[in-house]
């Protein structure tokens, strides 16, 4: 059994696994929050959810509850705060859920040995959590734990996107572009109403007022529209190729076993197929499915 740090040194003498002191005990349960505490990712999850805040008030005081048409307003209104309920869960489960993190500190000696690794067997040890190193693992400065198939760390969510909660931050993305789109049509048929009527009838505010209003929103609209919508995009085609970003990035070599694009799609959304792919309260079933599967 070889044990060496990844990227960092290639020579079993640098690790000195009985220099890792034992993990302390676990003081709380597996379902407690999870939860990173550092400023700039609170500030911008913050943030995210104002600026949804913003949209909500926008479209139901601004454009909703004015319209004469009460069935626009109802449909309207239910397809758009259903959609932004949606966004806020996939934000808080993607915020709060353990992204795959590494138990820290278990590079003892004691837990190398129960391991029962074969003769030449190679596993990693991370020197910054002092951890074994699963494949496809990297460390995260900002979460200050090896997090499996880490994908990014992303400020806005406050947490690193992994195996665990990938799911909930692709429909975060979705949800927020879907949002985005149905305010900038809205937007556009309110200015186009306004335009023909009286604008003191097309808003319970000024018209100064309900104009800068609607141009903040469609500004806001737009910029996460195409923020969202590239994010998604990537993510898709990530999850298809089972490549995470930190990989294309480094350009690691692929030593896991190829999967068909549905079959990718599966692992990260559950098996088998269901509405509950679009669901953020619907925990992912991987079935059978192995995440770490080796080309030997």
């Amino acid at each position: 059994m070889l044990l060496i740090f990844r990227d960092i040194e290639r020579q079993a003498g640098y690790l000195r696994p009985e220099h890792c002191a034992p993990p302390p005990p676990r003081t709380h349960s597996a379902d407690d929050m999870w939860f990173i505490r550092d400023g700039c990712g609170i500030v911008c999850g913050v943030i995210t959810w104002l600026l949804v805040f913003y949209a909500e008030f926008v479209v139901v005081f601004v454009m909703l509850l004015p319209a004469k048409n009460v069935a626009y307003s109802l449909i309207n209104g239910a397809v758009f705060n259903g959609l932004a309920f949606l966004a806020l869960a996939s934000h808080f489960r993607a915020m709060c859920t353990d992204p795959g993190a590494v138990p820290k500190g278990n590079a003892t000696k004691e837990f190398i040995e129960s391991l029962q690794l074969k003769p030449g067997q190679v596993v990693y040890k991370c020197p910054k959590c002092c951890s074994i190193k699963p494949d496809r693992a990297h460390h995260c400065s900002v979460c200050k734990r090896c997090i499996k198939k880490m994908d990014h760390h992303c400020p806005w969510v406050n947490n690193c996107v992994g195996e665990n909660n990938q799911k909930y931050f692709v429909l975060f993305t979705m949800y927020i572009a879907l949002i985005s789109l149905h305010a900038l049509i809205m937007v556009t048929l309110h200015f186009v109403f306004c335009f023909e009527e009286d604008w003191a009838k097309c808003s319970s505010f000024s018209p100064p007022a309900t104009v800068i209003l609607l141009i903040f929103l469609c500004f806001e609209g737009l910029l996460f529209l195409i923020f969202t919508a590239v994010m998604f995009g990537t993510q898709i085609h990530s999850i298809c190729n089972d490549e995470t970003g930190i990989e294309q990035l480094k350009k690691e070599e692929k030593r896991w076993a190829k999967r068909s694009k549905w079959m990718n799609m599966k692992v990260v959304f559950g098996h088998p197929f269901s509405l509950a792919w679009l669901s953020p309260f619907a925990t992912p079933d991987h079935g059978k499915a192995n995440l770490y599967q080796y080309v030997v």
